[in-house]
């Protein structure tokens, strides 16, 4: 467990309050997940290793998939990888279009030490090693070519890692993001770093100095992408794990974006292995994988990542690792570890007043609200909790086993899958057609 700050306890809290999964802090309570957790961390040693890989985390709404993928992105965090967290949606982020996806990746890039937008100080690092090595090779840092050689080994490191494949573009964007600041001209070269993560809003004069013109298109993304990943791994970082996270939006799309979308992870998946060092990690509901409005619609990504069984024993090791439902003993768990965690100035007063029979009053109550779906009410029951742990320490005479009574949120505050427990409503958009198998195409 990592040791928390002060800070980090607030995160949590202020977080849980609002029905987030917290940044940050979150092994401090993962509670049940032991397991899985040791699965994703086989994978990152896969990635370490030099392999390429994926994998799909698989659970309905209250598993903990998008909790298990955050607390991923600070295992690898702490393994010395570089981290990057996208979340599906239908709004700015198609996912049949991979620019879009690219940079999504690229501003989401971060590290132990730089959460977000991490690109630049990843450069600065890479950079840095090819002038020792230029160094230890004999040259003179002082000489009035060393710059030059300097670019010369950028290019030569760049096509050797990628074996030809990284675009022309990209190489001469790195070489003139090094260039001004060498001059130190921060503000040109932070606009190319802009542009190198996918910015669509970088000055024609920017660009100009670089050689380049219009912007990172779909085709290409996937190469930038490779020349990223070298970076990276040249900077001294151990890999790239790169989370996609709530998948399962691409159910409510349109026909047309949702079957790209679906061919777009099925090329993700066959390239895979090209890409040594990374590891994608995608979350999804089991209509995702198993409807043929999802996976199960497009063959060849279904045969390639079919979850299977046998009775009640699954691998983990498979293609697609299961969450399983929270249970109210589960809940209790993560119960106490929180009301550990939670800085209260009477610690004594607080664990009287939430006393683990309040904490089992508690999960009872909620559970009974959402008709006994213990699987759907984690969300809401941290909240509810949270709540009550507020209450005891902002107002002295407050008395939880006397006020509290559990009410149903307002429906505007439910999500779909919480409103689906409740009454039973469709997960997804009414006027959907009917299933159909997705045709298999080339979307990029």
């Amino acid at each position: 467990m990592s040791e928390l700050t002060s800070r980090d306890i607030a995160h949590i809290f202020e977080a849980l309050r609002k029905g987030l999964v917290p940044e940050r802090g979150i092994d401090a309570f993962a509670v049940g997940i032991e397991a899985r957790r040791a699965e994703v961390h086989r994978q990152l040693d896969l990635a370490k290793d030099g392999e390429g890989t994926i994998k799909f985390l698989r659970g309905g709404y209250g598993c903990g998939k998008t909790f298990t993928a955050r607390l991923a992105i600070l295992d690898a965090q702490q393994k010395n990888f570089v981290t990057s967290f996208v979340v599906v949606s239908d709004n700015d982020l198609h996912f049949h279009r991979f620019d879009d996806v690219y940079r999504k990746v690229m501003n989401e890039l971060g590290t132990s030490s730089c959460p977000r937008g991490a690109l630049s100080d990843i450069l600065d690092r890479w950079i840095g090693n090819v002038e020792d090595a230029l160094i230890d090779g004999g040259e003179d840092a002082d000489a009035d070519d060393f710059d030059s050689k300097v670019r010369q080994r950028i290019q030569a490191d760049l096509d050797s890692a990628t074996r030809g494949a990284v675009p022309h573009d990209f190489v001469r964007v790195v070489q003139t993001i090094f260039d001004l600041k060498q001059k130190g001209e921060a503000a040109e070269a932070g606009a190319l770093i802009s542009w190198l993560c996918g910015s669509t809003n970088v000055a024609a004069s920017a660009k100009k100095q670089a050689g380049i013109k219009g912007e990172i298109n779909s085709t290409d993304a996937l190469a930038y992408l490779r020349g990223v990943l070298e970076i990276v791994k040249a900077a001294g970082y151990k890999g790239m794990l790169i989370v996609i996270d709530e998948a399962e939006t691409i159910l409510r799309m349109r026909k047309d974006s949702r079957h790209k979308s679906l061919n777009g992870i099925r090329q993700i998946a066959d390239a895979a292995a090209e890409y040594h060092g990374l590891l994608w990690l995608f979350t999804g509901t089991p209509d995702f994988f198993d409807t043929r409005h999802g996976v199960a619609g497009l063959a060849p990504l279904h045969e390639r990542i079919a979850f299977k069984s046998d009775g009640r024993f699954t691998s983990l090791r498979q293609a697609q690792l299961e969450l399983r439902p929270f249970d109210a003993e589960r809940l209790r768990a993560v119960a106490h570890r929180l009301r550990e965690l939670f800085p209260a100035k009477d610690r004594s007063r607080l664990e009287r007043a939430v006393s683990d029979v309040f904490i089992d009053r508690l999960v009872a109550e909620v559970t009974a609200g959402f008709k006994g779906d213990v699987g759907v009410v984690p969300r809401q029951f941290l909240r509810e909790l949270v709540r009550q742990l507020d209450l005891v320490e902002e107002h002295a005479d407050y008395d939880p086993s006397a006020e509290y009574g559990f009410k149903l949120p307002e429906p505007p505050t439910l999500r779909v899958e919480e409103q689906h427990a409740l009454t039973g409503a469709a997960l997804t958009a009414p006027d959907a057609e009917p299933d159909e198998l997705v045709p298999q195409e080339d979307a990029w």
